[in-house]
């Protein structure tokens, strides 16, 4: 029963990775079931590229910039974003559909002109200001990747300040009692710290590889890349390049993307994504700068527990040593009492009340002064405090 609950589980999710909702420049949204072989052909990407977005599949986060799409996989987003359209994969996710209300939101800012146009709203005077708010907007993949990137550092944020909420006040309980409980739940929150470190230490290096390579900024303006790519010669010579080689098409296809862009004069013009970037790896290092401080007063905290194990087991080893020293006295006491009464004849049982005062006394006086020597030697060693 249990492996058909399994298999049953694993069919649904295969079932639902299908689903995909289409967004486009309009902030329209569409429910699309598609295959990945459909998926490929709408937007030309690999199949390599696709498995990235494969929720089975465990991908780290990454953003990768293609020739005519940008391939996102953060965490729970795993979109592809073209010049035009955006593909966001599970729509119904709980942490998708902020996403997606958000994109609607905001997609449709770019098209407020093209909009007027089609509804004959502009005037000359008109014109002016809306080609001036055009220079002014951004791309569309650049607004979806800013809604992307805005959406999951604000959910890792809210998971580093949840565990900051719950580790604080648990460190502190545990510093003031020692005790199984605070010790497992202490555990189990620096396991759940670590684990959030290293996806928000991913989603950084991400951001930081992207700023730290021109060419891969470059790759992400598709707008661009399209605009760049108009000569319908070196579209047709991509194209049959990159059905014949796809890496022989995408080094022609590059190629011919440098050259148009060194034409248009912008072939190193990424400043506009850099400060977008920028932005957001500041606000991902934050983050990861809390779960490092996080990780230091989690440390500290470990430092003193076990200052204070230390300082007991040392009083342990104490008064061990206070009774081992006791037990050897004791013995030798025990020894010699054990000596003289034993049933042998001889003169001293004439005098037996006598002899028993100083067989009482003697040894006793030893045995303590023993005892007293022993302590005041591992008191001269710094065996025991003073």
């Amino acid at each position: 029963m249990a492996a058909e609950e399994v298999y049953g589980s694993i069919k649904k999710k295969a079932a639902t990775s299908r689903s995909w909702i289409l967004l486009d420049s309009t902030g329209e949204g569409t429910i699309l079931d598609l295959d990945k072989y459909a998926i490929m052909h709408r937007v030309e990407i690999h199949a390599r590229d696709l498995r990235i977005l494969d929720p089975l599949l465990s991908y780290p986060s990454t953003i990768l910039g293609r020739e005519t799409a940008i391939v996102l996989n953060l965490e729970h987003i795993k979109a592809i974003i073209t010049a035009e359209e955006v593909l966001l994969r599970d729509p119904t996710d709980d942490n998708v559909v902020p996403i997606v209300e958000e994109l609607r939101r905001r997609l449709p800012s770019a098209n407020v002109a093209q909009q007027m146009r089609d509804d004959g709203m502009e005037n000359l005077s008109g014109q002016h200001d809306v080609e001036a708010t055009e220079e002014d907007e951004s791309p569309f993949e650049f607004r979806a990747l800013e809604v992307a990137l805005e959406a999951i550092c604000s959910f890792l944020d809210a998971r580093a300040t949840e565990l900051e909420t719950a580790a604080y006040p648990a460190l502190d309980e545990l510093t003031s009692k020692i005790s199984s409980r605070n010790l497992d739940r202490v555990r189990k929150l620096k396991s759940a710290m670590t684990r959030l470190t290293a996806r928000v230490q991913k989603v950084r290096d991400e951001l930081e590889q992207l700023l730290d390579d021109d060419d891969d900024m470059a790759d992400l303006y598709l707008s661009r890349k399209l605009t760049g790519s108009s000569s319908p010669l070196n579209e047709s010579t991509a194209h049959n390049c990159f059905a014949e080689s796809p890496t022989l098409g995408s080094k022609i296809s590059k190629a011919s993307r440098a050259s148009a862009a060194t034409t248009n004069g912008n072939e190193n013009d990424v400043e506009e994504l850099e400060m977008l970037l920028e932005a957001y790896f500041m606000q991902i290092d934050g983050t990861l700068n809390k779960l490092a401080t996080l990780r230091e007063y989690i440390d500290d905290t470990e430092d003193y527990i076990n200052i204070q194990l230390d300082n007991h087991r040392n009083q342990l080893i104490q008064l061990e040593l206070f009774l081992s020293s006791g037990t050897i006295s004791l013995s030798l006491y025990s020894l010699s009492a054990g000596v003289f009464g034993m049933n042998i004849p001889n003169s001293w049982t004439k005098h037996h009340g006598y002899v028993y005062k100083w067989v009482a006394l003697i040894p006793g006086v030893v045995c303590a002064f023993l005892f007293i020597l022993i302590v005041a030697y591992a008191r001269q060693k710094g065996l025991v405090g003073s």
